[in-house]
């Protein structure tokens, strides 16, 4: 069974298609690309796959469970983290303070009461498991420092250490390359390729840099015009001459 199964996604937009009828599993642990041209429908699926956007035909199942009717919220305590395109950190709050909100968000409770017995001091095992995340993702000497003083490349991997806070099933990342050097692009592939190892967390990585796919994914799936182009693994996807002239003509 797929960790992640997704059947007959559809969705238009002011009448134009921007997915027809496409499938996509995911198993536990495994790692899938989606790429494809500007325009081909990548985030719109996406986002469909979240419940940011709500298709407008097809099903969308997380470990046997249907969670298409879902919100958002509940689909990530079902076990979804995620990163966006566009950075989404807190100005004025550090890199530990980023974590340590996403590790207390994960073990839920009570925070009000919590804080005014214990006056915020956060538990030893939260600030391990920061501790241990920031170590990971070489961030331990900028934990205290404010999110908005960070490099494009220290942010994003912030963004990517909340989520994974959250001990998801599944991480799904919309283009953390952008924006990123090669030498930071290739530490986000060692990472995310590290973490998978440690923890067995499948992922889904919406990507552009054909590099980072090749580094991190096994399986790849190319759209174009919002439909399935190619699906297989990665090298057989891109040596395929439909994809080849998807990319070369630009794409929608």
């Amino acid at each position: 069974m797929s960790l992640l199964s997704a059947r007959g996604i559809s969705k238009s937009f002011g009448g134009i298609d921007a997915l027809r009828q496409l499938d996509l599993d995911v198993a536990a642990g495994e790692a899938v690309g989606i790429a494809g041209p500007n325009g081909a429908g990548k985030t719109t699926l996406f986002n469909c796959l979240l419940g940011l956007t709500e298709p407008d035909a097809g099903s969308v199942e997380l470990d046997g469970r249907r969670i298409d009717r879902l919100p958002t919220w509940r689909r990530s305590r079902l076990g979804i983290g995620r990163t966006f395109q566009r950075l989404a950190l807190f100005d004025g709050m550090t890199v530990a303070e980023h974590l340590l909100v996403a590790e207390q968000a994960r073990r839920g409770g009570i925070p009000f009461l919590r804080d005014l017995v214990e006056r915020s001091e956060p538990r030893v095992e939260e600030l391990e498991r920061v501790d241990a995340t920031m170590a990971l993702l070489g961030l331990t000497e900028l934990a205290d420092r404010p999110v908005e003083g960070l490099s494009l490349g220290h942010a994003r991997l912030v963004e990517l250490g909340r989520a994974m806070m959250g001990e998801p099933r599944l991480l799904m990342l919309d283009e953390p390359s952008s924006g990123l050097d090669a030498a930071e692009t290739t530490r986000l592939g060692v990472i995310l390729s590290e973490l998978r190892h440690r923890s067995g967390t499948a992922v889904v990585l919406v990507e552009h840099d054909l590099q980072l796919v090749e580094a991190v994914v096994e399986r790849l799936y190319v759209l174009d015009f919002g439909q399935l182009l190619a699906v297989g693994a990665v090298r057989d996807v891109l040596d395929d001459e439909r994809v080849r002239r998807a990319y070369l003509g630009g794409g929608q």
